[in-house]
């Protein structure tokens, strides 16, 4: 019988060249069947977040999706199917996004999520080079190799943030309400916590492809040591609880006034407004007798003040400081060099005077400025309707009678350095002031609060966050959020604060070295995987045992 390669025609000519790559991406292609698996992980993964709070999912989420590279370890195939994984969940998990675009852009619903999907696509390449870089380590050494998932996957995460300044909905912040699962963000930060769910789910997954014995052994070493590392992290210092009044250095009092966000910034309307803000505090001080120093905190918010060139303002502030003998912390916009505005965090003093100032470093893309250059057309357009800020450069500690703190303006809170940077610095707690109220009452509002919720147990901070609309709460430094306000209501907190007496962190002192390691180490992993030796890559049967 002529052999089946001999038979089949030869393709000459101008089409020679496109067949040899068509071919090799047709076999590559993922299935229906494969899409369909990798979008299941990426659903148990959306539900693991806020706000479906399935948080135990994150731990088995991704083993459809690791079954799926291992079965068949074929990068460019993997690549895609890592790229439909990864663009699903950033699009489900981040909805919210539309919100704004809906009801105060007036853009129709349809469109808004139409826009929303390139932004997706783009957080789905780090998804897409994981699995390209798995599928290639499994050709290399085996299904074993699916225990190199933990150090891609936080390696990954973190060139997302250093490439796109972005990190929101890292598979760690899945956990961020049980804080006896983030433990290890102590050493690790976020990505620890995300290496230890990954690693669950790569053991899970190798059990599956091996079903033996001596696999179920193996499933058992991840486990302790996920253990081991939650009982290692394990830091000596203040309970959970809120500080009592009586035994706190200063009280803190927290303003969620709930500003509108389709403020008309009428006259009267805002003397409204700003009536809300004094009336609430000065409640809030008649039920404090304790002779404490007291700082009162506001939100940021669409009031916009502008402490630095609204005189009428800067008087009564200072006023109401002197009165009632206490500090105010607001956010407010502030000249910068060359005609520009700061986003800033102003602190007064009792004596009515401004003894600090802090300005946003990092700002909020097509929020606060747009990453596009001015000479690109409609550049400008889009400059003028969202606003061009200019980013602050330094980390300043805010004194609390004998306290410091470290303000952080909204987004901030998703940027690990920043908080951290203020611990190195000395500050005994940390502040985050934010608004989210432009997304409205959705999943942005916990989402948001566990960045904050991390920022506390990375460094064994208290976090003291104060919203326009919600949600504001006190996060212990062991991660528990305690009195935490309603969304979209006025309300006001008060609690105690403390000198902090635990010495840094480990992510403290070294920051992301954990996850430095881990993109070393994953590197290493890469170019070995295309060393040449004298055998052949394992095939998928070779993987599945």
């Amino acid at each position: 019988m002529q052999d089946t390669v001999s038979r089949r025609p030869k393709v000459t000519g101008i089409s020679a060249p496109f067949s040899t790559v068509a071919a090799p991406l047709s076999t590559e292609s993922p299935s229906l069947t494969e899409c369909s698996v990798a979008t299941l992980s990426a659903g148990l993964l959306i539900l693991s977040f806020p706000d479906f709070n399935l948080w135990p999912l994150a731990w088995i989420g991704l083993v459809p999706f690791l079954l799926l590279i291992a079965r068949r370890p074929q990068a460019w195939r993997c690549s895609l199917l890592g790229w439909v994984c990864g663009s699903v969940f950033f699009y489900g998990s981040c909805y919210w996004l539309t919100y704004s675009m809906i009801h105060f852009g007036g853009i129709p619903r349809w469109v808004a999520f139409a826009l929303l999907m390139p932004g997706a696509l783009v957080m789905g390449i780090f998804p897409a080079i994981f699995a390209a870089m798995l599928a290639r380590a499994l050709r290399r050494w085996g299904a074993i190799a699916l225990f190199m998932a933990p150090l891609l996957w936080a390696a990954l995460e973190w060139i997302r943030l250093e490439t796109t300044g972005q990190l929101w909905n890292a598979i760690g912040y899945s956990q961020a309400y049980h804080p006896l699962l983030i433990r290890s963000a102590r050493w690790g930060g976020v990505y620890a916590v995300g290496f230890l769910i990954v690693l669950v789910n790569a053991a899970l997954a190798f059990f599956l492809l091996r079903r033996s014995l001596p696999a179920l052994g193996i499933l058992l070493v991840p486990a302790i040591l996920v253990v081991a590392a939650l009982m290692a992290s394990n830091y000596p210092g203040p309970g959970r609880e809120l500080i009592p009044l009586q035994d706190a250095e200063a009280i803190v009092i927290a303003v969620q006034p709930n500003v509108p966000m389709d403020l008309v910034k009428s006259n009267d309307e805002m003397a409204e407004l700003k009536s809300r803000h004094f009336e609430m505090s000065e409640a809030a001080l008649r039920n404090i007798n304790d002779g404490k120093p007291i700082l009162l905190i506001w939100p940021e918010s669409p009031m916009n003040f502008t402490y630095g060139t609204d005189s009428p303002l800067r008087d009564t502030l200072a006023v109401f400081a002197k009165q009632h003998h206490i500090s105010i912390l607001l956010n407010s916009q502030e000249a910068a060099p060359d005609d520009g505005i700061y986003n800033s965090a102003l602190l007064i003093n009792q004596e009515g005077r401004l003894v600090a100032q802090y300005d946003k470093i990092r700002l909020l893309p097509f929020g606060e400025y747009v990453p596009l250059p001015r000479w690109l057309p409609g550049a400008g357009l889009i400059r003028a309707m969202v606003g061009d800020f200019t980013p602050g450069t330094n980390y300043r500690l805010m004194p609390v009678a004998d306290l410091r703190a470290g303000v952080f303006i909204c987004i901030e809170s998703a940027y690990p350095s920043i908080a951290r940077s203020f611990a190195q610095e000395g500050a005994d707690v940390l502040i985050n002031i934010s608004n989210d109220g432009y997304l409205g009452p959705t999943a942005v509002m916990r989402q948001h609060l566990a960045n904050a919720v991390f920022r506390a147990v990375e460094n064994h901070r208290p976090v003291v966050r104060v919203t326009n609309s919600g949600i504001t709460a006190f996060i212990t430094p062991e991660g528990e959020v305690r009195d935490a306000t309603q969304g979209f209501k006025p309300e006001v907190r008060t609690w105690g604060i403390a000198r902090s007496e635990t010495s840094p962190t480990f992510y403290t002192r070294h920051g992301d070295l954990f996850v430095e390691v881990c993109a070393f180490l994953s590197l290493v992993i890469l170019v070995l995987s295309f060393w040449k030796t004298g055998n052949e890559a394992h095939d998928a049967a070779a993987i599945t045992g």
